[in-house]
């Protein structure tokens, strides 16, 4: 992993980047280079705020400088700033003019690409740095890299669908075992308070049945027994057998009468003249 980040490590020098095109107005690219050089010593000592200032001055005095903005993208690379690095390293490489210029800068931004945990277009980027040099060892080794990080994030995706995929359906089955659990105890529940409710209902019909039998057992009893007397009652037998005193003594008195009255008659045995 050190290897990707050898060419963001270092400075170009003023001289050889760029320098094979026509400035339209000498002094200014003169200006700019001196600017540039300021700016690198300046980087060089730690001074990042003067750095940046003179390099913008440098770009600004001759947009064809390459060398000002390359070098600023690497001032922005070690202060972690990958978005500013990442648009001076493009722009270096739009305006360079050689292959070998293109190249770094392309080797660069893939860097970026590569900090940023940007696989496929590290990818991209160092293909086109290769592009430009495809004898550079460096940008093949980092190329490699990226593709086989490019290889396993891909993986690591997928697994990650299909995790997210494999926890969705087992939510669902969850989901679907536990309504089924909650109907099948409400209908557990129904059954018991069915059968609650029929056996409340056959208990209350088994008293009404017991309750008629014994109704029907009082009512019955009179006719299965007639001869049962009542309380304070007297029974057919004895009413008979009541008036048939009364008749033998109503007998008995009325003989006695009888008795009496023959015997004070006087008997005649002659005729009364």
């Amino acid at each position: 992993m050190k290897k990707i980040l050898l060419f963001a490590m270092g400075l170009l020098a003023v001289s050889g980047y760029g320098q094979e095109q026509e400035a339209p107005d000498p002094k200014a690219v003169d200006a700019s280079r001196e600017l540039t050089r300021e700016a690198n010593q300046e980087l060089a000592e730690d001074d990042f705020v003067n750095a940046e200032a003179n390099y913008r001055r440098a770009i600004a005095k001759s947009p064809e400088n390459t060398v000002a903005p390359y070098n600023l993208g690497h001032a922005y690379y070690r202060k972690d700033s990958y978005g500013e690095a990442f648009g001076r390293f493009k722009e270096a490489g739009e305006k360079a003019g050689e292959k070998p210029q293109k190249h770094k800068a392309f080797h660069n931004m893939g860097n970026v690409y590569m900090k940023q945990k940007d696989y496929q277009k590290a990818v991209e980027a160092y293909k086109e740095a290769l592009r430009n040099n495809p004898s550079d060892e460096e940008t093949r080794y980092n190329l490699a890299l990226a593709k086989e990080l490019l290889k396993k994030d891909q993986e690591q995706q997928k697994q990650d669908e299909d995790n997210q995929e494999q926890e969705q359906e087992d939510q669902k089955e969850e989901e679907q075992e536990n309504q089924d659990q909650n109907e099948g105890d409400k209908g557990e529940q129904e059954n018991e308070e069915d059968q609650q409710q029929s056996g409340g209902e056959d208990e209350k019909e088994e008293n009404q049945e017991g309750d008629g039998d014994r109704k029907e057992e009082q009512d019955r009893k009179p006719e299965e027994n007639p001869e049962q007397p009542r309380p304070n009652q007297l029974s057919p037998q004895q009413i008979q057998n009541l008036l048939q005193a009364m008749e033998n003594e109503e007998r008995k008195v009325k003989e006695k009468i009888d008795a009496q009255k023959v015997k004070g008659a006087p008997v005649k045995t002659e005729k009364d003249w």
